[in-house]
């Protein structure tokens, strides 16, 4: 059992998700940043579906009701058990009575803690994952919460060789833009010719518009061929969709299953991990790569 003693900024429980219910108007929903979730889980032997906390900004502050053994990923930051730091990607042993802290990050935007076993609470269509958008799933983490872990264990701890294992952390505050690789969309016909491809030459700003819903980005992408709008069709995460106003905003894991802008590309996964890790202000291309 561990008690969530102090919470700033987003916490919520989440898994890959729950896919295959977009027929009955339900989004996958899951981890923003997929591949610091299964890092999270794979050093510590759990099921790559085992619930994991996923923090946004913080700090986090989680106290062990008996031992545990933990992981925590994704954006760079202080790891802490009582004043002794933990390298972050790595399992360690929280004893009972002990505290963990998880700073906010110094880079980053989400971070990943994992328990061996999983964290345990009901299941909603399948899923532990918090869908924000819908308001499925287990409630947001608050303090006085208590979670139980669960016995998803599949098989021994792995830590990693070498360096700390962490997730697709964006490093922002410099010059430099994130290169966020994007694949052709659906609908080449609603822009202008060679847009796509265009895009390379294009430097956008990630705005405070941006959650696990969607991620705007500031400034204008290649033109669209009209003013016409689309019937509203499905849409997928890293979608990115260009609305009239021409700044992109790019779907996240609890994006709406349906819209009417067109869609011009569509980010890799690995690139999704990226952009879950990118502060406002953060300047990113997006850089056309082949089907």
């Amino acid at each position: 059992m561990i008690a969530v003693e102090r919470i700033a900024g987003l916490g919520i429980l989440t898994d890959l998700g729950r896919p295959g219910y977009a027929r009955w108007g339900v989004t996958p929903s899951g981890a923003f940043d997929v591949g610091a979730h299964l890092a999270a889980n794979a050093v510590l032997g759990n099921a790559p579906g085992a619930a994991t906390i996923e923090q946004l900004l913080g700090p986090l502050v989680l106290r062990a009701r008996r031992a545990c053994v933990l992981a925590v990923t994704g954006a760079e930051g202080d790891v802490l058990v009582d004043a002794l730091a933990v390298a972050s990607g790595r399992p360690f042993t929280l004893l009972p009575g002990r505290a963990l802290t998880i700073g906010a990050p110094r880079e980053g935007l989400r971070r990943y803690v994992a328990v061996r076993g999983g964290f345990d609470v009901p299941r909603v269509l399948g899923s532990r994952s918090r869908d924000t958008l819908a308001g499925l799933g287990p409630a947001p983490l608050a303090v006085g919460d208590v979670l139980a872990v669960g016995q998803e264990v599949a098989g021994p701890l792995r830590p990693p060789p070498g360096t700390d294992l962490g997730g697709a952390v964006g490093r922002g505050g410099t010059d430099a833009a994130v290169a966020l690789d994007v694949r052709p969309g659906p609908r080449p016909e609603m822009f202008v010719q060679g847009a796509f491809e265009a895009l390379a030459e294009h430097v956008f700003t990630v705005s405070q518009e941006s959650d696990r819903v969607a991620v705007r980005l500031l400034g204008a992408a290649p033109d669209r061929a009209g003013a016409a709008e689309l019937p509203s069709e499905g849409l997928v995460p890293g979608a990115v969709q260009v609305p009239p106003s021409g700044s992109p905003v790019v779907m996240g894991p609890d994006h709406p299953l349906t819209g009417g802008y067109p869609v011009l590309a569509v980010l890799t996964r690995d690139a999704l991990d990226r952009l879950a890790q990118l502060r406002p202000g953060t300047r990113v291309r997006l850089v056309p790569r082949p089907t």
